[in-house]
């Protein structure tokens, strides 16, 4: 999706698949390429370059499609690791107390079975909706707004879209407003406007629960760190999560460039690209909620 201040050729207009959303293009292609090619073409080149697809992570067995974990804390750590403390009243820890569903098959929003099933680990018990609007920075805003809404933090439930329009969520609104809201939201709001509305981490170093690994634009994705593990000698590793297009079960992503760590991800000092199943990022894409 290009941004049409960036041209002053003629523009043409789609609408993001039910939503109300509005995207301009100068090239209908663009569609195409948003949509299909450039998420295939990154499962593709992750596909190529680590191809462990099939291969049992940590905890499973090879095949197992059921899993015996509750919730994201239950999650085994490595050998030699462990999880990092934070504070009981965190964003942090209540990701980590977030429940898991026993059958980790990701769904769509229509109750379709995603075609690719290779790339969780197992999927969160949050809801997905009936439209396709849940996508991947949507996810991370369900994920926030969740955590506030249970401790009933309304005027924390702030997001801005693009123009930098804020959408405030009402005070003791009820679980069907509460809804009704974030499906204006993501209607809204996407990766390039949390982008801008995420401070960045002046060090990956820093990682913690909480933090989001963000491209925002068009196209643009984003995955959100559920838990951060650590060991003796001060070696990092993280989870991510994420949901994506189309809308979908938010699910624990697998590792597909080490099958040993999955699916934890291991801070490096190369700093090389993050490789996960669905999306490349880079390590000067983490951000965190402003106070975080």
């Amino acid at each position: 999706m290009i941004n049409p201040s960036l041209t002053k050729q003629p523009v043409c207009v789609y609408y993001r698949a039910g939503s109300s959303k509005v995207y301009k293009n100068n090239n209908m292609r663009a569609k195409l390429l948003i949509t299909f090619i450039v998420p295939l073409l990154c499962f593709y080149t992750v596909w190529r370059l680590t191809p462990l697809y099939g291969q049992p992570d940590i905890g499973y067995k090879s095949g197992q499609n059921v899993i015996s974990f509750q919730t994201v804390n239950d999650i085994p750590v490595p050998k030699g690791y462990t999880r990092v403390n934070i504070h009981d009243d965190s964003f942090g820890h209540w990701l980590r107390k977030i429940h898991l569903k026993k059958d980790k098959t990701v769904y769509l929003f229509n109750g379709k079975p995603k075609s690719n099933q290779q790339a969780q680990y197992a999927v969160l018990d949050i809801p997905v909706g009936t439209k396709d609007l849940q996508q991947c920075a949507d996810a991370v805003m369900r994920l926030k707004a969740e955590y506030c809404y249970e401790k009933k933090q309304y005027r924390e439930i702030v997001f801005s879209d693009n123009n930098g329009k804020k959408f405030i969520c009402p005070d003791n609104i009820n679980k069907a407003g509460f809804e009704k809201y974030l499906e204006r939201v993501f209607m809204h709001c996407g990766t390039a406007s949390l982008a801008k509305q995420l401070v960045p981490v002046k060090s990956f170093d820093l990682i913690a629960p909480g933090y989001t690994i963000i491209k925002g634009g068009f196209p643009g994705h984003a995955v959100i760190v559920v838990d951060v593990a650590r060991n003796q000698d001060g070696h990092t590793i993280y989870l991510l999560a994420q949901s994506y297009m189309p809308a979908q079960s938010i699910h624990i992503l697998k590792n597909p460039g080490n099958s040993s760590m999955s699916p934890w991800y291991e801070v490096t000092d190369d700093k090389k690209p993050i490789y996960t199943p669905e999306w490349i990022f880079d390590h000067n894409q983490l951000k965190k909620w402003e106070g975080q």
